[in-house]
């Protein structure tokens, strides 16, 4: 750009840096929109909080910090710890 600016090229030599820009220029622009690809959110991997409609589902023990409800069988015993 400088030599362009500072009139030290001939007017082919011009031309020749501003074809070698437009290049340039397309290639940036292809790698920016493959990169734009890459990262777009599409609207179907957009899902509203709680699932379809809205609806919440309750918080479970663990989300509320509480401990689950004791299970109706006891534990197995393991014969090598008696």
């Amino acid at each position: 750009m400088r030599s362009i600016e500072e009139d030290d090229l001939t007017l082919e030599q011009v031309i020749a840096a501003v074809a070698e820009g437009r290049r340039y220029l397309k290639i940036c622009e292809a790698k920016l929109e493959a990169a734009r690809h890459k990262i777009e959110v599409r609207p179907e991997a957009i899902r509203p909080p709680g699932g379809v409609g809205g609806a919440q589902a309750a918080p479970s023990t663990a989300d509320r910090g509480e401990l689950p409800p004791p299970s109706a069988e006891p534990p197995p015993t393991d014969d090598r710890l008696l």
